[in-house]
């Protein structure tokens, strides 16, 4: 795995990176990430395959731009992944052209998207192929 920052390396500060779980997808999914954000991908996987899933697992994979940490994993809890409506990323735009480039590289064919002009949004929701939810702010 990458060396990711440390609460000492930044005076002190914490770095805050985004956890998902996905559900057999985690590779694509963080390689989709890295066409919409750019930056450097490490993915661990299990040595064997293991029953339910059609290829090898993520253990751990991060996605690190100058943008956005973004981590995950294809292991999950006992009881399963749940979709809800709790939790979003938010993510801060330059401005709204920025935004809309954003939409776009999000987007991915999926039919869950902002209608008509959002210029005069503050907060812009879109959910991806993956089912993980964005706020994008100006």
């Amino acid at each position: 795995m990458p060396n990711l920052p440390t609460m000492t390396d930044s005076n002190d500060k914490f770095v805050s990176a985004i956890f998902i779980t996905f559900s057999g997808n985690c590779r694509k999914a963080l390689t989709f990430y890295q066409t919409c954000f750019g930056g450097t991908l490490q993915v661990e996987t299990f040595e064997k395959e293991l029953l339910g899933y059609t290829e090898m697992p993520v253990v751990i994979g991060s996605l690190i731009s100058d943008r956005i940490i973004i981590h995950g994993s294809d292991l999950v809890h006992n009881e399963g992944r749940t979709l809800g409506n709790y939790m979003s990323i938010f993510l801060p735009c330059k401005n709204t052209h920025d935004r809309q480039a954003l939409i776009e590289r999000l987007k991915s064919n999926n039919t869950n998207l902002p209608a008509g002009n959002d210029d005069d949004q503050k907060l812009v929701e879109v959910t991806d192929a993956f089912d993980v939810r964005w706020v994008l702010g100006v």
